[in-house]
């Protein structure tokens, strides 16, 4: 039992792949009441369920006798496998794909307890009825047929692994660009409101400190800016001598960053094609912790970009 040649083991990983997005689409399908295709690549793949199966296998060959001991196992790899997995994907991407932390005994929402219980059932349930049947038809695959198949699915997988690395490197991009923006249009907006403010416009600091009250969204601070330098512009017309020569200079240099911010926010739009979208769209559970607003506001823009291209249709 397990004695499989090299294309052989990479197929079960493919199968396993494919299995595995079959059940999580299924599951979260039926769960949002809607069709999602589920996971970190576009195609019908999920690697996390092809490598946890190839696990299962491998700790499960020395206790395959022994159920106990390959629950154990199955706990114990299963769980090393999304602990590890969970880690580096956040630190690549900032992102979470999945997050334990509301369940209770969970480690730093990577892994938790229910979780890793399920690992070990899962173990036996695999290696003792699951992959039977896969390994006869499997093993019935004439072995040229068998290597070819096994060739194109990787050159496919491949191609498709790395468009969708890319894409989450980009949201990645993308998010701290958005952290970014919003603090840099926040300081426009309290440098503009105290320049309103030595103008005694008391009323843009009774504004100012309502917004204060809750945290904007970045469509927010940008029509908020775009008001105050309207205002401004129609105290300019209206008194010319409002503003000092210096301080005219500042709202025109704060106007320049404002017009080059806009100019950006076209580019990086643009970059959230659909490929990116899909991906936020397509795992629900996905979140930031070191990017959490600025998540929230990507999801808010790719929904509003999903309503507006089925407006179009």
């Amino acid at each position: 039992m397990f004695c499989y040649n090299g294309f052989q083991w990479l197929f079960f990983f493919y199968m396993y792949c494919f299995l595995g997005w079959c059940f999580e689409s299924a599951y979260v399908s039926l769960k949002s009441r809607k069709l999602i295709n589920r996971g970190f690549m576009r195609g019908p793949f999920l690697p996390l369920y092809g490598s946890g199966a190839i696990m299962m296998l491998v700790v499960s060959m020395p206790f395959r006798d022994n159920v106990v001991l390959t629950y154990i196992a199955g706990v114990i790899g299963a769980t090393a496998l999304e602990y590890v997995t969970g880690v580096v994907m956040e630190a690549l991407f900032k992102v979470r794909y999945w997050d334990y932390s509301r369940k209770p005994f969970n480690f730093q929402g990577h892994i938790c307890l229910s979780s890793s219980i399920a690992w070990g059932f899962f173990t036996i349930l695999m290696t003792r009825v699951i992959h039977a049947p896969i390994e006869r038809m499997v093993l019935s695959i004439p072995g040229r047929v068998l290597s070819w198949a096994t060739v194109l699915l990787t050159i496919y997988i491949v191609a498709d692994f790395t468009l969708s690395f890319k894409a989450a490197l980009d949201l990645r991009d993308i998010l701290v660009k958005i952290e970014r923006a919003k603090e840099e249009l926040e300081r426009m907006r309290r440098r503009l409101d105290v320049i309103a403010a030595f103008n005694n416009e008391e009323k843009e600091w009774k504004r100012q400190e309502r917004e204060e009250r809750r945290e904007l969204w970045l469509n927010e601070i940008t029509d908020a800016l775009e008001q105050r330098f309207a205002a401004i512009k129609e105290t300019v017309l209206s008194v010319p001598t409002a503003y000092g020569e210096s301080v005219k200079e500042e709202i025109a240099e704060l106007r320049g960053r404002f017009s080059e911010y806009l100019e950006r926010q076209k580019n990086e739009t643009r970059l959230l094609d659909f490929y990116k979208r899909d991906m936020i769209r397509n795992n629900p559970t996905m979140g930031s912790r070191e990017y959490k607003e600025a998540f929230e506001e990507l999801k808010k823009i790719a929904d509003d970009k999903k309503r507006k291209d089925k407006g179009k249709k």
